[in-house]
């Protein structure tokens, strides 16, 4: 990734004087251009969906994206413009911040076509139902919210992907390995050996931690 672009895990709002970082001819910028000029995300947002798109599209093709606790819903976004198989995006959550609308509104106005596959839902993330088909995605779902992106994909046998955060030692299951690792990481692992005992083949990796220190990526696909 190109210095030049600027620190990937700054919190600071992509403007229309950040354009200029992405004057590449390729996905990553023609989307970071787009977002200067609407100036609706940090610069966070946009490097972590991207590195979660491009390693979940490596275990996960075909089929709808459910995007649960998904905020903005970039990353369904980068998913359906890189997977043409993606027949629709549903991102859930208690609360649609108002950048999912700028985000919608700009993207949709350079691929209006994609921009009719993919909606937004309020409410919880039980709102819609899993199609065994799906691909349920969990980036940032706090603390026990993964939990939950879990027990929905694998009661429905549906494809899974979580990027854990907000770990809560006293509140989550670390399956009694903190003796060994770090919490966090114990936990993470508990998630990953769940997976497997439902009858799933799992993934693990990680996005750059000069984007997030939270970046432990749990893939799941069912056997």
């Amino acid at each position: 990734m190109s210095e030049s672009r600027g620190p990937r895990g700054s919190t600071q709002r992509l403007t229309p004087g950040d354009r200029a970082r992405f004057a590449g001819e390729g996905l990553l910028d023609a989307v970071g251009r787009i977002l200067c000029d609407a100036a609706c995300l940090p610069r966070k947002e946009l490097f972590e969906s991207w590195e979660v798109a491009r390693r979940v599209l490596r275990r996960q093709r075909g089929g709808p994206v459910l995007d649960l606790a998904g905020g903005h819903g970039l990353v369904g976004w980068l998913i359906a413009l890189q997977d043409p198989s993606t027949p629709s995006v549903t991102v859930v959550d208690r609360r649609i911040p108002t950048s999912a609308g700028r985000l919608q509104a700009a993207l949709g106005a350079r691929w209006p076509a994609l921009a009719h596959r993919i909606s937004h839902i309020e409410g919880e993330l039980d709102a819609v139902p899993i199609p065994a088909q799906a691909r349920v995605l969990g980036v940032h779902a706090c603390g026990g919210l993964t939990d939950e992106v879990l027990d929905r994909a694998i009661a429905a046998g549906a494809r899974v992907a979580v990027l854990p955060c907000c770990h809560s030692h006293a509140k989550l299951d670390d399956g009694g390995l903190s003796g060994w690792m770090e919490p966090r990481v114990a936990i993470d692992a508990t998630r990953a050996l769940r997976l497997r005992t439902a009858g799933y083949r799992v993934w693990t990796a990680t996005i750059p931690a000069d984007i997030s220190p939270e970046n432990r990526l749990l893939i799941g696909n069912p056997v």
